[in-house]
This record gives C-alpha cells, sequence and structure tokens, in this order.
C-alpha cells in the first residue's frame, strides 16, 4: 500500500498532464488517471520488476485515453447521426401536414357537392360514427335509405379521388 502511494505521488501529475494533451478536458483526464491507477492496483500481482513500470504506467494510460477518445467520437457521430433524423421527421412531418391540409380542403370540396341529404347521412356515419339503424331512426327515413345514400356517396368520392386519396380521405373523416 505504502508503495502505491508512492507511486501515486511521483506520477499522477505527469500521468493527468499526459492525457489532458490528448482530452482537453478536466473530467475526462481525471477519470482516465484514476482508471489507470486502479488498473496497476489489479494488476500489481503481475507487474513485471525487471521491465520499465514508467513505460507501463504510459501505455495503459495511452490505452485508455485512445479508448475513450474513441468511445467519444462514436457517441458524436450517433448524436449527429440522431439529429439528422430528427431533422428528416421534422421535415416529414412538415409536408405531411402539408398534404393533409391539401387534402382535407379537396376532401372538404367534394363533401360540398354532394346533396344536403347525402352530406348530412355521410357525416353522421363516418364523423359523428353512427350506425346505419341509428341515422335513420334520427332522420325518419329507413335504414336501406341511409345505405344507399353512403354508397352513392362513397361511389362518388372513390370517382373524383385516386385510390390513395380516398383512403386517406376517409381516415381524415373517420378520425378527424
Amino acid at each position: 500500500m505504502s508503495a502505491f502511494d508512492i507511486i501515486y505521488k511521483k506520477y499522477s501529475r505527469r500521468l493527468y498532464g499526459f492525457v489532458f494533451r490528448y482530452t482537453k478536458q478536466e473530467a475526462d483526464t481525471e477519470e482516465i488517471v484514476q482508471e489507470v491507477f486502479i488498473k496497476i492496483w489489479q494488476s500489481r500481482d503481475k507487474i513485471n520488476i525487471y521491465s520499465s513500470f514508467e513505460s507501463f504506467l504510459f501505455t495503459i494510460a495511452h490505452n485508455a485515453t485512445v479508448n475513450l477518445l474513441k468511445k467519444r467520437a462514436t457517441e458524436h457521430k450517433y448524436v449527429e447521426h440522431v439529429k439528422s433524423l430528427q431533422h428528416i421527421d421534422e421535415t416529414y412531418e412538415l409536408t405531411d401536414e402539408i398534404h393533409y391540409k391539401e387534402l382535407k380542403q379537396k376532401f372538404q370540396g367534394l363533401l360540398n357537392e354532394l346533396s344536403p341529404r347525402q352530406k348530412e347521412i355521410f357525416q353522421l356515419s363516418r364523423e359523428e360514427g353512427l350506425s346505419h339503424k341509428e341515422i335513420a331512426e334520427k332522420l325518419g327515413i329507413s335504414a336501406n335509405t341511409v345505405k344507399n345514400h353512403l354508397v352513392t356517396t362513397l361511389s362518388f368520392l372513390k370517382s373524383k379521388l385516386d385510390n390513395g386519396l380516398l383512403i386517406s380521405g376517409l381516415f381524415i373523416s373517420l378520425f378527424l
């Protein structure tokens, strides 16, 4: 234990300066120096007393520094990658919002071309989620008439919109 204290006092400042030249950050440097001395303590039984201890010590410090710098570079690349994905997602969100607004306008325009009764039945079905029977009771008409109006309305929308837009339009009318 006393030998370890002597080694620590003799080499810690030099080791700190050596590592700091590469990391340029006090916290990282202190962490590496501490890690080096922990490794020295843990491998104290394996140290070859006939080889250069100083070389051994600085090799451990060098390797620990390189490992930390590689880790930081990888973390930096990962953070940049995530940021780029977020930027792409934000762009898609903006594009999706623009498409949504355009589609909603077109869909609303087509709904306005329907007869007042067709529009009312469609809105009760899709926006309020009422069944054919509930709509029929509310409007005082038969469930079959409700069904016919919806078939006519969907056929009209399908003829005016391509399949992708029709599905999107129905999605809008169902969930928004």
